[in-house]
């Protein structure tokens, strides 16, 4: 089996994108199982979702001499221009807590029916053997609450309500989360390129 590095250190991430990929003809490998990646963390300079995905990719998968599958994503919100975008990781210094309690802060004014937003994610797959890089995206619908709910998931998932799943991502399970959520669309396409292209 083909040895596939997976490029995060985010734990979430992690469950995430191994849960897509369960059963997959690939042997996936963590950053932290290779000596090559310690300490390694390339700079995201890329002004877009795509851009930061593939530069992710490009630098563990050629590090490593790897396979390499590398995800950027964050959350748009209507009300604020389409922030925090390629910042959402680093909106705010602290916990993921921290972060999304700035964000309720910053639409305290906001009112319900203008609280629309979606998550982006953008999967990038590189083959250092090859050179080839290929790019798909996922996106998913819903709005920001006033609070968190659930406390489930990662990142901002508490205070982010699914329209297709009625419930915070903070609600629901990984396996629920997955058949709505940004990531889950887009792993399913790089599932797909990754048995047609890359096996």
């Amino acid at each position: 089996m083909r040895p596939l590095l997976i490029a995060t250190r985010n734990k979430g991430k992690l469950v995430e994108i191994e849960h897509a990929l369960h059963g997959a003809p690939f042997e996936l490998v963590s950053v932290n199982d290779v000596p090559a990646l310690e300490g390694f963390e390339p700079e995201e300079t890329g002004r877009t979702f795509e851009e930061n995905a593939v530069l992710k990719a490009k630098a563990y998968g050629e590090r490593a001499a790897m396979l390499t599958l590398a995800d950027d994503s964050g959350l748009e919100v209507d009300a604020l221009g389409g922030a925090p975008g390629i910042n959402t990781a680093r909106y705010a210094p602290g916990t993921d807590a921290d972060r999304y309690h700035k964000l309720l802060a910053a639409l305290e004014n906001v009112p319900d029916g203008e609280r629309g937003a979606q998550f982006v994610a953008v999967v990038a797959l590189y083959d250092p053997r090859t050179g080839t890089s290929r790019t798909c995206e996922g996106a998913a619908r819903g709005r920001i609450m006033r609070e968190p709910h659930g406390t489930g998931g990662f990142g901002y998932d508490p205070v982010f309500f699914y329209d297709d799943m009625g419930k915070t991502g903070g609600q629901s399970t990984t396996e629920e989360k997955s058949k709505v959520d940004h990531r889950g669309k887009a792993m399913e396409k790089a599932r797909e390129i990754l048995g047609t292209e890359f096996i």
